[in-house]
């Protein structure tokens, strides 16, 4: 069932249930009327009955009667019948003799009045006193006119509230289709959106209603998706080229080799050239890996409690290790007697340091980097702080972009993988990795951890 019907079905279920209340209401209403009406008017002829009989001169029966039969008030197949105060009956007018149950007599003579129904037939008793004894008169009659007005309210009301409720069925049709114009047109244009039409967007009136805050969500919904297959599109194509160069480096040097002479220093020169070109690539297809799995959603990390200045003495040895002429200088501005210490994934955060520190000393023309730690109340502070060449032209909104390479590493081997991958790692930890460039030659990293940030 779609939308538009259940939206008709139940603006026609709340206008029916309140129609039928407001008819039925209108319709006791005027019952009730109806009968204290005609109530009143019972009343008054047994009264004008009982005063003409009990009048100082006296009035026969049968001109009583004869009177009643013939006024112009007369009511309906009216019967008046008056009993003394041994139920006896003394006077009745009309052609039906009348039986009284006892019961009803009892009820009078308790209430001194009393209004009933039998059938159609609405009777009206009371207790007139003359001279000091009590007398019962009774009056029935047929409203026929006041019976007829209430049918002809009913049929009034029962044809009018059909074609209310058909006029409402058609309204609320089309006042649901209004309602859901909008929508319609959302569900056309979305099924013209498509991963290579992912430019395309809804559009919305300048509002506040629900459907326009559906088409601002689902608008910003898009641009998500289209950042992520952009930068999709951009890592594969980045991914692809880096590969591809020392790929095709080794491809050419084994060529080379096969076709050299049998010199084995130039064969030695040759597979070392080849092991760095493998070793750049081992290098870049495991950051390429750690940064498709880390930039996972909702990525489960373990954490431990890490020392970071242990970890920090640990990140400088090991790249000593390997590149001896490198200088990393660590300062430990005012700690306490214990070393400060994080919950966190100790090799994610292991990768992040030493992809700062490798990063500081590669781009240093003098291959240093200087360390600083410090610590506030809640965090833990590092500055990575490094000369570098022609900085000019470096975007410190993209550094942490994939494979974006700043003018300052043309001569410098690198895939532009490290940082971007850094950034997520700090992200995880709820961190922040700020750049900032503090002269034309200076530029320096900030990192920030929470000592108890997970």
């Amino acid at each position: 069932m779609s939308i538009r019907t259940k939206m008709t079905l139940l603006f026609l279920s709340i206008v029916t249930i309140l129609l039928l209340a407001f008819c039925i209401t209108i319709y006791f209403l005027s019952e009730i009327h109806r009968q204290n009406e005609y109530k009143t008017r019972l009343r008054q002829e047994a009264l004008t009955a009982a005063t003409v009989l009990f009048n100082k001169e006296e009035v026969s029966p049968d001109l009583l009667q004869l009177l009643a039969r013939n006024q112009m008030t007369a009511l309906n197949k009216e019967e008046i019948v008056i009993l003394n105060n041994r139920n006896k009956v003394i006077y009745q007018s009309g052609f039906e003799n009348i039986d009284i149950e006892e019961s009803i007599i009892i009820a009078i003579k308790t209430e001194t009045e009393l209004f009933w129904h039998q059938d159609e037939i609405e009777k009206y008793g009371m207790v007139f006193t003359n001279k000091n004894q009590n007398y019962i008169v009774i009056t029935s009659a047929v409203d026929k006119y006041g019976l007829e007005k209430q049918k002809n309210l009913a049929l009034l009301l029962s044809f009018g509230g059909i074609l209310v409720l058909i006029l409402s069925a058609i309204g609320g049709w089309f006042f649901a289709g209004g309602l859901l114009r909008p929508m319609q047109q959302m569900i056309k244009k979305i099924d013209n959106i498509n991963a290579s039409r992912l430019n395309l967007r809804l559009s919305h009136i300048n509002n506040k209603d629900e459907l326009t805050q559906l088409a601002l969500r689902f608008n910003e919904m898009l641009d998500r998706l289209q950042n992520a297959f952009n930068v999709q599109r951009s890592f594969v194509s980045h991914a692809s080229h880096e590969l591809r160069s020392p790929l095709t480096a080794i491809t050419g040097q084994i060529q080379v080799s096969l076709l050299a002479n049998d010199n084995a220093d130039e064969l030695r020169l040759m597979a070392k050239s080849v092991l760095e070109d493998v070793n750049q690539l081992n290098s870049l297809t495991n950051n390429l890996l750690d940064l498709t799995s880390i930039h996972a959603e909702n990525t489960d990390i373990t954490v431990t409690l890490v020392n970071i200045v242990e970890l920090l003495w640990h990140v400088r040895s090991e790249i000593l290790k390997k590149h001896s002429n490198y200088e990393i200088l660590i300062a430990l501005d005012d700690l306490d007697e214990h070393l400060p210490e994080i919950y966190a994934n100790e090799p994610l955060i292991y990768t992040a340091l030493i992809n700062l520190v490798e990063n500081g000393v590669k781009f240093s023309p003098e291959h240093t980097v200087y360390i600083k730690l410090t610590l506030s109340e809640n965090q833990v502070i590092i500055t990575f702080q490094n000369k570098t060449n022609d900085i000019s032209g470096l975007k410190l909104d993209s550094i942490f972009e994939p494979f974006y390479r700043g003018s300052n590493s043309k001569n410098t081997k690198g895939h532009g993988v490290g940082l971007p991958l850094t950034m997520r790692i700090i992200e995880l930890h709820k961190g922040k990795l700020i750049v900032r460039i503090l002269s034309q030659e200076l530029i320096v990293f900030e990192l920030k951890l929470a000592k108890n940030n997970l």
